[in-house]
């Protein structure tokens, strides 16, 4: 079973364990070197009483200075050694749980991304993720080579001396009743902090990604206090971990300190009475010093453990929102392939259970090969249909075939490689025109890139850039005008070679030279692709083979150009006050 796939109610620790198990064997090789670090530090108070008994009876003490000092370095180096496996180990936990987070966010259904915040998305690959990391070392690793060496040390603490053993539990008994008070609430703390965090993320998102119109619309001061507000609840959170964590590990060390205290108290009195010597109180002080560092051990393990819960569970509600079904990219379509055919047959849609239904049973067919226009007032639901077509949705009702073949019956992969889409805003992602370009198809080669940018009238923007095709374009294509991202967009999706070409207003930020030419170059590909358009210039229009009238998320009629004019008031009316340009 994947980790996506844990069921809502299964414990934090057994998810953490989850994402340890492909490292537990450096894991298990880190925490043998720290427990040998452990042993070696048990060995010292020994030492120590031996030296003490060789002083008192004037025995030589050069052995057990060498031993000392063999067992400080033994320490030290083992020690070091057992903290660079487990932090390796660490990060090679936060970089398993990054890759299968992107990779499964990389799936999402777009219905999971219409109700999440992108902002908090990203809080939970980067902020939580890195989380683990202390977990890993602090909680798991922790917990056990510290709970060890705790053991072991009161182990050797009893054959010490029982009764000041008996001391030393009686004050640590305490200290853990009040512990249990303060852990839940590191939990919740740390939860609401890593939520709140999300929060800020989201709230610089949505500023980020509309930075223009916040200026343009003079909202900086606005917007700059939802973020301080976002930034101060998770500052005000992550305050309130941090003191109930500083109260687990000050009460755990105020706690030794009392140990030290009463056993220093009473030890001496059984000094003075004879029963035990100097050497075995100095033996079992050393043993309540090194006690110190086992049980803060151990509560920063618990403490941690409290902080990565609430990471595991922020990861885990991400790692469960629904997905497409993981599946290798299938080959894009071979040059000269048959065009698809399209069909929808009495398909109703909504976006949301609560939301009013966008089309009411669409009915229409577009054969194979020539060009379909979508035609309708805004709010028509023109643009849904492409979106079903790409299966980022599925239909409520009806059934919508490619090839006579239910959508729903086409793996996603094989479906959206014989579809070339270009969105309403045709977006362009950061990084070089190339890699925009070749963003659908890698593999294409200088001579069809060369083909496409002059069919697109990229080839002259490729010239003057400075750097050509590897010009980076800036964050969602800002060095780039309005009508140079659509071109790209188009270009994109021809290299694609697609079966069925998807057009959604691709020209409507174009100049009128451009428009004609790529108005051309659409024509010249329907004759050997099924293309759909929706378009609000009547000069796109009427160069379709066949027109679909949508009003209220139904087909209104279907025909030419000349056949709807005088048929369909709704399609006459359009034609006469919308579009922009004027044809016949």
């Amino acid at each position: 079973m994947s980790i996506a796939e844990t069921d809502p109610g299964t414990p934090a620790w057994r998810l953490l364990l989850a994402y340890v198990r492909p490292h537990r064997r450096s894991l298990f090789a880190g925490a043998v070197l720290s427990l040998v670090t452990g042993a070696t530090g048990l060995m010292l108070p020994l030492v120590a009483q031996d030296l003490i008994d060789d002083l008192a009876h004037d025995r030589a003490i050069t052995g057990a200075l060498l031993a000392m000092s063999a067992l400080v370095v033994a320490n030290a180096a083992l020690g070091a050694l057992g903290s660079y496996v487990l932090q390796r180990t660490a990060e090679s936990v936060v970089l398993g749980a990054r890759r299968a987070l992107s990779s499964y966010l990389l799936r999402l259904r777009i219905t999971a991304v219409d109700r999440s915040e992108p902002g908090d998305l990203m809080a939970r690959i980067t902020s939580d993720t890195t989380l683990l990391r202390e977990v890993t070392t602090d909680s798991l690793v922790g917990l056990g080579t510290g709970g060890l060496t705790l053991v072991a040390t009161v182990v050797m603490m009893g054959l010490v001396d029982a009764v000041l053993l008996g001391v030393t539990l009686a004050v640590i008994l305490g200290a853990g009743v009040i512990l249990g008070v303060i852990v839940p609430r590191i939990n919740k703390a740390s939860r609401q902090a890593q939520d709140a965090v999300g929060v800020m993320g989201a709230s610089l998102e949505r500023i980020l990604g509309a930075l223009r119109t916040v200026k343009a619309s003079g909202a900086e001061h606005r917007e700059e206090r939802t973020l301080h507000e976002a930034a101060q609840e998770s500052w005000r959170q992550s305050v309130r971990a941090a003191k109930w964590s500083a109260a687990a590990g000050n009460t755990a060390g105020l706690a030794m300190q009392i140990a030290f205290i009463t056993v220093l108290a009473v030890g001496g009195a059984r000094v003075a009475t004879g029963a035990v010597d100097v050497g075995t109180l100095v033996a079992f002080l050393l043993f309540v010093f090194y006690l110190m560092s086992p049980i803060q051990q151990v509560v920063g393990a618990v403490t941690q453990y409290q902080t990565g819960t609430a990471a595991l569970t922020r990861i885990q509600e991400a790692l469960r929102l629904p997905a497409e079904p993981a599946a290798a990219a299938a080959p894009l379509p071979s040059p000269g392939a048959r065009p698809a055919a399209l069909a929808f047959d009495d398909v109703r849609f909504r976006y949301a259970d609560d939301s009013p239904y966008v089309h009411h049973g669409v009915t229409f067919a577009v054969p194979a090969q020539g060009m379909t226009a979508f035609v309708g007032p805004s709010g028509a639901g023109k643009t849904t249909v492409f979106s079903l077509i790409e299966r980022f949705y599925d239909p409520d009702s009806g059934v919508i075939t490619l090839d006579g073949r239910d959508l729903a019956d086409w793996e996603l992969p094989q479906l959206r490689a014989a579809i070339g889409y270009v969105e309403q805003d045709a977006p362009v992602l950061s990084g070089s025109l190339r890699d925009n370009l070749l963003l659908g198809n890698p593999e294409a080669d200088d001579d069809a890139l060369a083909r496409v940018l002059k069919t697109t009238r990229l080839d002259g923007l490729v010239a003057r850039l400075p750097g050509g095709l590897d010009t980076l374009v800036g964050h969602r294509g800002t060095k780039l005008s309005g009508g140079e991202r659509q071109r790209v967009a188009i270009a994109r999706a021809l290299l694609r070679r697609p079966r069925l070409l998807l057009l959604d207003e691709a020209t409507s930020q174009l100049d009128a030279v451009n428009e004609a030419a790529l108005r051309d170059t659409v024509a010249d590909v329907a004759r050997t692709t099924t293309v759909l358009v929706v378009a609000h210039r009547l000069s796109t229009v009427t160069m379709a083979d066949r027109i679909v009238v949508m009003d209220a998320g139904r087909v209104r009629a279907v025909g030419t150009h000349r056949e709807l004019v005088t048929a369909d008031p709704l399609y006459a009316e359009l034609a006469a006050t919308q579009f922009l340009a004027a044809a016949d």
